[in-house]
């Protein structure tokens, strides 16, 4: 990977307007980056610079806003026994999965935006 890297530099630092690059070893620490993978080459774009960090703040946080109200409405429905004890099975469990996916959203946002206002 790193001769074909080499190999091809002139081009792809043309075509892509690459700024620099530099190669990692597998103990190095990589910055918060986007990802692609090509072959078993790792290629990351570090997005430092690149996002309006305090808009993707104030998108992140209204996402987790939306889905924190979706999970406080169905935690109600839940913990409702005139609807736990009524309510069919399979429904009653549908809806702690989907609370449970949407916790799970929560928690991967929280986390990316912690990411981002590191940057």
């Amino acid at each position: 990977d790193l001769a074909l890297l080499e190999q091809h530099r002139a081009t792809l630092d043309f075509l892509a307007r690459i700024e620099s690059v530099e190669v990692l070893d597998s103990q190095s620490e990589a910055p918060e980056s986007a990802t692609a993978l090509l072959g078993q080459m790792k290629i990351l774009v570090p997005m430092a610079g690149l996002i309006d960090k305090a808009a993707e703040c104030t998108r992140l946080e209204k996402q987790i806003g939306q889905l924190q109200a979706q999970i406080d409405r169905s935690s109600a429905k839940l913990s409702n026994e005139n609807f736990v004890g009524r309510a069919p099975a399979e429904v009653v469990a549908k809806e702690r999965a989907q609370m449970a996916e949407q916790q799970q959203a929560v928690d991967d946002l929280k986390t990316q935006l912690t990411r981002i206002q590191q940057l």
